[in-house]
């Protein structure tokens, strides 16, 4: 939060600023491009150029705060054969980037780890740290945005996704007051409020992530 304001840890704010979300955000136009949705491909979203997905306020939070957003995607449902689940997937995806994403840091974290053990200590292994740090991290926001997106509250991925089980007239509703409820989140977020669950949340899924990756442990303790 706004006390760990450390140079490293900034710098890893902003590598995933400007890498998992533009990732994030292009998800969301791929799959709804392929689900038959062209919106956001026209509006030049299907692209992992972080300007494309540029929002000041959300990259100014990522970098303090270590949660961030981007610019909604546009979608227009009405592409979709069945617009309630096209909705849904296409906003999973998001999150879903971002859990692939941190299977992808960790498993980079543990070759490091295992690579630098197995070569020695020295410069290397003082490089090797802050590399397998750095991925660490990388996991660990990624695995934190993917949660809070699937907060079911509007605007949040999960929203659009618990969309399913409501009805429309219960969705449009709700929608009405996106903005507010936002803000809402964002003060209880900032307040601590949700530091607990998140916090479990985040750990439970690492745990899945961690044994999912155990290939790379097993691969190389037999190498030792």
């Amino acid at each position: 939060m706004l006390y760990n304001l450390d140079p490293f840890t900034l710098i890893v704010r902003a590598i995933v600023l400007l890498t998992s979300i533009p990732v994030h955000e292009a998800a969301h136009a791929f799959v709804a491009d392929r689900l038959g949705d062209p919106t956001g491909r026209y509006a030049g979203r299907l692209t992992l150029n972080p300007m494309a997905h540029f929002d000041p306020m959300g990259a100014l939070a990522m970098v303090i705060v270590g949660i961030g957003w981007a610019k909604p995607v546009p979608i227009n449902t009405r592409y979709f054969k069945n617009p309630k689940a096209g909705m849904a997937v296409s906003a999973a995806a998001g999150p879903i980037a971002n859990l692939i994403l941190a299977t992808i840091s960790l498993i980079a974290a543990k070759v490091i780890f295992y690579s630098s053990y197995i070569s020695g200590n020295g410069s290397a292994g003082t490089v090797a740290d802050t590399m397998f740090t750095l991925f660490q991290m990388m996991c660990s926001i990624n695995i934190s945005l993917a949660i809070f997106n699937l907060i079911p509250v509007p605007p949040f991925d999960g929203s659009r996704i618990f969309n399913v089980f409501m009805s429309e007239k219960l969705y449009f509703k709700i929608m009405e007051y996106e903005r507010y409820i936002f803000y809402i989140l964002l003060a209880v977020i900032y307040l601590g409020v949700l530091n607990k669950p998140l916090s479990m949340a985040a750990g439970r899924v690492f745990d899945v992530i961690n044994k999912a990756t155990r290939f790379v442990d097993r691969l190389f303790i037999a190498m030792m």
